[in-house]
């Protein structure tokens, strides 16, 4: 990272650049592309957050979190979750921290609104991103989403006062 990462949202300006934000061609069976995401927030915008990565003015990743999502709604026993949907890193900008930042800004967010864990769901083969979210602290769960392993992280409370 050449200055501090931030978020911001997606405007009619950046909009562009974001579709064209493209991960490494094998990864791409791991993440859907970020228009994709885009669309599924304008669908569902009391879950989505939609978030650029941003190095000084280079676009460098985009990440979505999701708030209050039932994964199993079909099971009453199922609660809402919160936590990362989407998390693309630009191919040339792989290992430079830009996915620990978004997952950590994701995390914030989480506590921002009264969460205390944060999920995530992942392709498990090989070289898939298990060993990155193992080593933020996200354990699975032994559920599954679909094909995906479900993982969870438990946030610091915050004091309520």
């Amino acid at each position: 990272m050449s200055s501090s990462p931030r978020l911001e949202k997606v405007t009619p300006a950046t909009v562009e650049a974001a579709c064209r934000l493209s991960v490494h061609p094998d990864q791409e069976d791991l993440v859907s592309p970020v228009a994709w995401s885009l669309a599924e927030a304008y669908a569902q915008p009391d879950v989505a957050w939609p978030r650029l990565i941003l190095d000084g003015d280079r676009l460098v990743g985009f990440v979505m979190g999701f708030f209050g999502v039932r994964f199993y709604p079909d099971d009453p026993t199922d609660t809402p979750r919160d936590g990362i949907w989407r998390l693309n890193i630009a191919a040339d900008q792989q290992g430079n921290g830009y996915g620990r930042f978004a997952v950590e800004s994701v995390c914030e967010e989480i506590i921002r609104r009264g969460g205390t864990t944060a999920t995530v769901t992942y392709n498990p083969r090989q070289g898939g991103p298990e060993p990155f979210y193992r080593t933020l602290g996200f354990h699975p769960t032994g559920k599954t989403s679909g094909t995906q392993l479900v993982a969870e992280r438990t946030l610091p409370r915050t004091d309520p006062t």
